[in-house]
């Protein structure tokens, strides 16, 4: 049995498993957004670069505010380049994205929440995750920040996913042995295999990837589709 545990937080904790590029893409097509998936996926990269190049997320921004800006930025993206099918009022798209995708996260996290609640009784957790510099702020604003005895968070630390050693930090802020935590992730490729190198076990939260690559499961301890599978397997 593990003496510990680390959680990704993007992704695990607020989308079931669901890529963020699928979650919003999914928002676009229920909002009927005007835009082929092809030219989504321009923006979602395009978003996604520009905010890792710049110092766009400020510390203070909410998980609101941040969803916000990078919904902006993919609205712009399309417009600036022609990529919708008619004539769109982008300012109205975003505030009609931000709502559903917004209302859709909180219902999830609290849900998330529960679970996280009932592991913090029997074990110490650490939250590991790739963010802006903001994610005190955006646990805070889901009520999360007390069941995680450290945040390592990739802006801060100055390690991104998939560099094992910023596993090997959330292993040392429980004061544990690589071998007595477990870490999960929806991401395989920067949360799975990384932990896996640094000497932990692992749980993949499989749900619906950006591509449909396929990955060995034999690597990851437990594979499950929602993380109240947890409270049965721990």
């Amino acid at each position: 049995m593990p003496k510990g545990f680390i959680f990704d937080y993007g992704g695990t904790i607020d989308t079931r498993g669901c890529h963020w590029g699928k979650k919003i893409w999914h928002a676009y097509q229920n909002l009927q957004v005007p835009v082929s998936e092809e030219n989504y996926r321009q923006a979602y990269v395009y978003a996604e670069r520009m905010l890792g190049r710049n110092p766009i997320i400020q510390s203070s921004y909410t998980f609101k505010k941040t969803l916000e800006v990078k919904l902006r930025i993919q609205m712009d993206y399309l417009s600036d380049n022609h990529l919708f099918y008619e004539e769109c009022i982008s300012s109205k798209m975003v505030a009609n994205l931000l709502t559903t995708i917004y209302e859709d996260v909180c219902k999830t996290v609290a849900d998330s929440k529960k679970v996280l609640e009932a592991l913090a009784k029997k074990y110490p957790i650490s939250l590991v995750s790739n963010f802006y510099g903001n994610i005190e702020v955006v646990l805070e604003e889901f009520g999360l920040s007390k069941l995680f005895k450290h945040v390592i968070e990739s802006a801060v630390v100055g390690v991104r996913k998939p560099d094992p050693h910023i596993f090997t930090l959330g292993v040392e802020s429980l004061d544990l042995q690589p071998a007595d935590v477990v870490v999960v992730g929806d991401s395989f490729t920067k949360d799975i295999l990384p932990a896996v190198k640094a000497g932990c076990k692992a749980v993949w939260i499989k749900g619906e990837g950006w591509t449909d690559e396929d990955f060995d499961e034999t690597i990851p301890e437990n594979v499950i589709c929602s993380l109240e599978e947890l409270l049965n397997l721990y």
